[in-house]
């Protein structure tokens, strides 16, 4: 079931990419982030609570809070940076090489959290390194 949600993921990461090229044309990408922003605040909160995911508010703990946070930051972030490079190169370029991050989550889950390298991730994660690098030479 998981891979259903993470190919609407990819699915909706894909529009994103799209919707974003279209709507930065003259647009300052720092503007544009901040009302990017805005629409998923209100977005993730409504969901949240129609959810009745609100109600566990009081089970978070100061490490979630602080690793939610810094989520955040590394997600504002990578939005600023992400809606720059679409502003100035191709959706078809700057998609894929974003998509890098991929394989750099693979090796941070090996290095952070203890996960295991199998045969599979590791040629897996080689193709995304070769295809990102064959899209920006």
């Amino acid at each position: 079931m998981w891979w259903m949600y993470a190919l609407l993921s990819a699915l909706f990461a894909a529009l994103t990419a799209i919707f974003a090229k279209i709507g930065i044309k003259d647009v300052n990408t720092d503007l544009a982030t901040a009302i990017r922003t805005v629409v998923i605040l209100f977005l993730a909160w409504g969901i949240a609570y129609f959810r009745g995911g609100v109600n566990s508010i009081q089970t978070l703990t100061r490490h979630n809070i602080l690793f939610l946070v810094l989520s955040g930051i590394a997600t504002g972030l990578s939005w600023i940076f992400y809606f720059k490079a679409l502003q100035l190169g191709k959706v078809s370029q700057v998609a894929p090489v974003d998509k890098l991050s991929v394989a750099i989550a693979i090796i941070l889950s090996i290095v952070f959290l203890g996960e295991t390298l199998t045969p599979k991730l590791f040629i897996g994660a080689l193709l995304i390194i070769a295809g990102t690098i064959v899209l920006i030479l």
